[in-house]
């Protein structure tokens, strides 16, 4: 999923075992939620930091989430301009699940550890 057009590369967290939560998630999506996700992920690529509400929101800490219809896309911005999508969910209330955001937010620490690893080469 890394391109690199509109100026922000967009990638995703990839676990040791190879697999991709925001992948699978993608993947399992289909009509409106699908349309939503990848335009979300393509306004990103655009935009990057500048893309503000309704389309991202900021979650705290680094970590925002683009918001569809229902889709919610977590992610964080890394150095050079890329942004890692983490995870997503169907949200149909108004918080984020306690046990969902625990495991975006564990996600998130991961990616900030390679971060720290690559910066001490």
């Amino acid at each position: 999923m890394a391109e690199e057009q509109g100026g922000w590369t967009i990638d995703e967290y990839t676990t040791e075992g190879g697999e991709s939560p925001v992948r699978a998630f993608i993947s399992g999506l289909s009509g409106r939620d699908e349309v939503d996700a990848v335009a979300l992920i393509k306004l990103l690529e655009e935009r990057g930091n500048t893309l503000r509400p309704p389309h991202s929101k900021p979650l705290g800490a680094g970590l925002f989430e683009l918001r569809g219809n229902q889709v919610r896309i977590f992610y964080v911005f890394r150095p050079g301009r890329r942004v890692t999508l983490l995870h997503g969910i169907l949200k149909k209330q108004d918080e984020i699940p306690l046990k969902e955001m625990r495991h975006v937010r564990r996600l998130q620490q991961a990616v900030l550890a390679t971060d720290r690893k690559e910066a001490k080469r």
